[in-house]
């Protein structure tokens, strides 16, 4: 159970860094809301799943596949949006991987 926590823990630091600049940019509370959340999915899923693979990799990974549903709605109105989007997700997906690989040893 203590990976778990450290998992959520993590995560909602995680969604605290991205929603920042979206606050910041004046987005909308339910795009601020779902990014947050999303992280904290994310943090609980890395800690969660098993895959034998780099930790930083598997934080991509998962990273990736939650963030895949909102990626098309969003993509499909603003394409370029999903340029800052990828890049906040592959920099915190990797970073949450391996933070949570390190802390929960």
């Amino acid at each position: 159970m203590k990976k778990n926590k450290i998992g959520i823990l993590l995560g909602i630091v995680a969604g605290i860094i991205d929603v920042i600049p979206m606050i910041m940019q004046k987005l909308t509370w339910d795009a601020n809301i779902s990014a947050f959340a999303m992280w904290i999915v994310v943090g609980f899923l890395i800690s969660t799943v098993d895959l034998k693979i780099n930790s930083i990799i598997k934080g991509i990974l998962l990273a990736f596949l939650v963030l895949l549903p909102s990626a098309i709605l969003i993509g499909w109105n603003e394409p370029f949006s999903l340029i800052p989007i990828a890049i906040m997700t592959t920099i915190l997906g990797g970073l949450l991987g391996f933070a949570i690989n390190k802390f929960s040893k």
